[in-house]
């Protein structure tokens, strides 16, 4: 069997938070004209933000938002609701601005990329898209691995290069969102693998499948767990087998966060499925990601107990495209304002009870 390359860069040791910075904002929180803790979650996203961005005045207002697309292989195997044709015309409709994220990228003054890494059928040059193909989609891992380590690694690089650019524009938090049909398959499949689970405890309707189909889906990620499990021997080479490369590129873009000291802001089950391959991959990164929203997807909780981690909202949403992240970017910009803007007791000459 071909060895698999180092990834050296993966290996990169991870930004700290700035326990000192945490403090005081912890500090400041407690002498705002309010009763201590009312503000409830605000308070802690203030302060973690202050952390995390190593300053007393955290923002959310330059936040940046990159779609990776791109298409699955298992779709042959009728795992999703929709054709596979529909990835391509909805890389055609980001372009257009006519999809979900444009609309709130818009309502929230962010900017947006969408990254083409490899769709079954042919895309013309469009504006707004930067084509990173790797191929026509991922292989079909029911049958063989879904990518190769060549493949793998330009997946990452392009979700490390996407962070970068991010950085290097003063950008943040960062949001990665995905569009790819099968992709809930892909991301199944990956959890099964990382987290020792059966895919009867976390696979879902994904697009929309009736019972019947989310039997048939099932069925189909135990075959491919099966031909896989066995010769799996790290993170890197489950996510090579069952990933796909939006997956892949989410993932690599959340270790290169984490290693540039970036926060990113967590969409649902598939860039949760990332988040998770993450922390495999570079244990600790999870420090960095701060999880927007609770999947209507089936396997969401399984992950997101994994990762310890508790979702800011709950609105029965499950589409992907980062727009639960985008829902929840709002409630960042309301609790850094509040943090930055309210006064002290002292200020406003208000009495206080010590």
């Amino acid at each position: 069997m071909m060895q698999p390359p180092t990834f050296d860069w993966l290996k990169a040791p991870l930004a700290q938070l700035n326990a000192e910075m945490h403090r005081l904002a912890q500090q400041r929180q407690e002498q705002l004209t309010k009763p201590p803790g009312s503000l409830g979650r605000l308070e802690e996203i203030a302060t973690r933000l202050s952390a995390l961005q190593n300053t007393q005045r955290p923002s959310a207002d330059r936040a940046h938002i990159v779609i990776f697309a791109a298409d699955h292989g298992v779709a042959v195997e009728g795992v999703s609701a929709f054709p596979q044709s529909v990835t391509a015309e909805m890389i055609r409709n980001f372009a257009r601005g006519g999809g979900a994220i444009n609309v709130l990228a818009r309502t929230l003054g962010a900017s947006l990329e969408i990254i083409n890494l490899g769709t079954v059928h042919e895309i013309q040059a469009l504006e707004n898209v930067r084509d990173r193909r790797l191929g026509p989609g991922t292989a079909n891992f029911v049958h063989e691995p879904a990518m190769t380590w060549e493949q793998l690694g330009q997946a990452l690089t392009a979700g490390s290069e996407a962070i970068e650019c991010a950085q290097s524009a003063s950008r943040q938090p960062f949001i990665g969102g995905e569009m790819g049909i099968g992709n809930t398959t892909s991301a199944t499949a990956l959890a099964c693998l990382l987290l020792h689970e059966d895919p009867v405890l976390l696979t879902g309707r994904g697009t929309g499948l009736d019972a019947a189909g989310v039997m048939h889906k099932m069925a189909i990620i135990k075959r491919a767990l099966a031909l896989h499990r066995p010769q799996i021997n790290s993170p890197l080479d489950a996510l090579r087998r069952v990933g796909g490369f939006e997956i892949t590129a989410l993932t690599g873009a959340y270790i290169r966060g984490a290693q540039l000291g970036l926060p990113v802001l967590i969409d649902g089950f598939i860039s949760s499925a990332a988040a998770l391959a993450a922390e495999h991959i570079a244990p600790g990164c999870k420090e960095w990601f701060i999880f927007s929203h609770r999947s209507a997807e089936s396997g969401h909780a399984a992950i997101l107990k994994a990762l310890d981690a508790d979702p800011l909202i709950d609105l029965n949403m499950r589409l992907g495209e980062g727009s639960g992240a985008a829902v929840a970017l709002n409630l960042l910009r309301m609790a850094c304002a509040l943090h930055n803007e309210m006064a002290t007791f002292s200020e406003a000459h208000v009495s206080r009870n010590d």
